[in-house]
């Protein structure tokens, strides 16, 4: 995979991938500009070494076809301002408009095409689609980790018809932090995994056992892991189809001495709600039809004596129902363990960013990666179509 800094793009067409799908409020407004200003230093340097800048995203799920609510026009605007140099946008991402518009394009200059999934082909990686986009361009670059999991044209289909290819400065970034985590971390190695899903993370707690020296598990999959182990957790959220799979898990987990913490006890509410009646209590104490929506004060004790002598932390999965300030304690606490430990830490998926944000340690965390899925991929241990492409 090259990268942008071994190739030549001085006074060529640049055609790169961002994700700037930024939340938005109703009026139209960016709400966190955080995937902008991750592409930033990437942008800089084109503009720097005199590029012909063109760039796609894309933005929400209009389901191929045009809707206004998902245009790029308030993107465009905004990355304007950032860089403070006119950004037009393009009336399409493909066609004669756009190859007008690039045609005009002179070095050091932008043009932000409009949403890919305006296109139904964008998702199915239809050829014609990606030859379309690759038309206008001279390179292709990608800096966008967060949908480099998903085989769309703009991800993996354009690459095999520009005449050359490399990933940007953040996607770069993305792969030589994992790297230094996953394939040569220093030790102890701790993984955190949270969040609602046993079945969602599955194959990450699969691959991160063969990896990891310990593991933490809170959120609300940690019930499944509790219940397959014979404690009644009440009326908390459960996969009860995946109950002999947590147990094989654990068990594989002792097989290999890598030692897996669950929560010790819970803050249980009456029913999931910011004003529901909630106790602290410990897992063999949670009432019937109550339900853990956090880890409780001896969890909180526990796993951050668990990270107290961690050299690399991979988070993935808040420890409890966050966004409520009621639930929140347990997430919180841990982000400011791991904020700091002198480790390492690497946090990805949306959850677990927000969380850290909410926490105020943003800026105390290694890094903190731009992509949710394509983070729990890379945990899996898969490839993403995204980097292989650029091979």
């Amino acid at each position: 995979m090259k990268t942008l800094k071994e190739i030549e793009v001085k006074g060529k067409r640049v055609l790169i991938r961002v994700d700037f799908n930024v939340p938005m409020n109703e009026a139209g407004e960016i709400t966190d500009d955080l995937r902008i200003r991750t592409v930033l230093p990437t942008l800089r340097y084109l503009l720097e070494q005199q590029a012909k800048i063109i760039i796609c995203t894309h933005m929400g799920r209009p389901k191929g076809q045009r809707v206004d609510k998902y245009s790029l026009a308030p993107v465009a605007a905004y990355l304007a301002r950032l860089l403070d140099r006119p950004v037009p946008l393009a009336a399409d991402c493909i066609g004669p408009e756009v190859a007008a518009a690039v045609a005009q394009l002179k070095d050091g200059e932008i043009l932000m095409l409009e949403n890919l999934r305006f296109h139904p082909q964008e998702e199915k990686n239809d050829p014609q689609f990606s030859a379309q986009l690759a038309a206008v361009a001279d390179v292709y670059l990608n800096d966008a980790f967060a949908v480099s999991h998903r085989a769309h044209a703009s991800v993996a289909g354009v690459t095999e018809y520009v005449q050359e290819k490399a990933a940007g400065f953040l996607l770069q970034k993305e792969i030589e932090y994992f790297h230094r985590c996953i394939d040569i971390p220093q030790r102890p190695l701790v993984a955190i995994v949270g969040g609602a899903k046993v079945s969602g993370k599955l194959e990450a707690l699969r691959n991160m056992l063969e990896r990891v020296d310990k593991m933490i598990i809170g959120g609300a999959m940690a019930n499944t892991f509790l219940k397959s182990q014979g404690y009644s957790v009440g009326g908390s959220k459960v996969e009860d189809d995946l109950l002999e799979t947590a147990a094989a898990l654990l068990k594989q987990a002792k097989a290999k001495n890598i030692k897996v913490y669950l929560p010790v006890d819970v803050i249980a509410a009456d029913r999931f709600a910011p004003d529901a009646v909630s106790k602290q209590v410990t897992i063999q104490d949670i009432p019937d039809n109550w339900m853990a929506l956090d880890i409780g004060p001896a969890s909180v004790i526990c796993f951050c004596e668990v990270l107290a002598d961690a050299r690399t932390i991979v988070w993935n999965g808040p420890m409890g129902a966050f966004e409520m300030a009621a639930f929140a304690r347990g997430t919180m606490a841990l982000a400011h363990a791991v904020a700091a430990s002198h480790a390492l830490s690497v946090t990805g998926g949306g959850d677990s960013n927000a969380a850290i944000a909410l926490s105020g340690e943003s800026e105390n965390i290694s890094y903190m990666s731009t992509g949710g899925g394509a983070f729990l991929e890379l945990m899996e241990g898969k490839v993403l179509p995204g980097i292989k492409a650029l091979g």
